[in-house]
């Protein structure tokens, strides 16, 4: 569960060369936003002040990638021909799907070796998976910077967010849990953390 999480959170962690990068300024930018509008707080980041188009953009990149795999896993659970790749069945199973979609929205298009992913179905699905979850945020985040580049530098003020400090990383790890969680939790819970207590029990 753990490599799959960091995968499904854009692998803001490890592993993400590039896409890491940039899905954590996405998070910062969501982070800034939000505790703007909590505490009565200019949002801005890097001198820059954080508009709509900003966190529209933030929200394709975060997003993105994890509705694809949730809903492509969704379709694969149905399908007969996806059903029939897979060699183990129940919450081992599921977790086979859904770390195959997200490796190839996110990682590298590896599958576990209990799922026969060279079907029709899977070359399919996991090409428009690694063509969603890749291309969309990497044009979100340019257009982002695009909007961002356009913008006057704004010098800090009494009103301004200092995101330099323990607190934002703080609020910041906590936004990244919280929409990690809400997006995902379903999912892992069905899957890996049900596959985890069954085989606790002996099952």
């Amino acid at each position: 569960m753990i490599p799959l999480s960091l995968i499904l959170l854009g692998e803001i962690i490890f592993g993400g060369v590039g896409s890491g990068l940039y899905t954590m300024l996405a998070f910062a930018i969501i982070a800034v936003f939000v505790s703007g509008l909590m505490i009565g707080r200019t949002p801005e980041y890097l001198g820059k002040k954080i508009e709509v188009r900003e966190m529209w953009m933030s929200i394709l990149v975060i997003l993105t990638a994890g509705v694809t795999v949730l809903i492509l896993t969704g379709i694969a659970m149905i399908s007969k021909d996806a059903v029939a790749s897979m060699s183990n069945p129940g919450a081992h199973g599921l977790s086979e799907v859904l770390y195959a979609f997200a490796s190839m929205a996110n990682n590298n298009g590896s599958a576990f070796a209990g799922l026969n992913a060279n079907v029709n179905f899977y070359n399919l699905f996991g090409s428009l998976a690694m063509t969603l979850g890749r291309y969309v945020p990497a044009i979100a985040v340019l257009a982002m910077a695009g909007s961002l580049a356009e913008k006057k530098y704004v010098p800090p003020s009494l009103g301004t967010l200092p995101t330099d400090k323990v607190p934002f990383a703080l609020w910041l790890t906590l936004v990244i849990l919280i929409v990690g969680a809400l997006t995902f939790f379903p999912a892992l819970s069905m899957g890996p953390i049900v596959e985890h207590l069954t085989m606790l029990r002996g099952i």
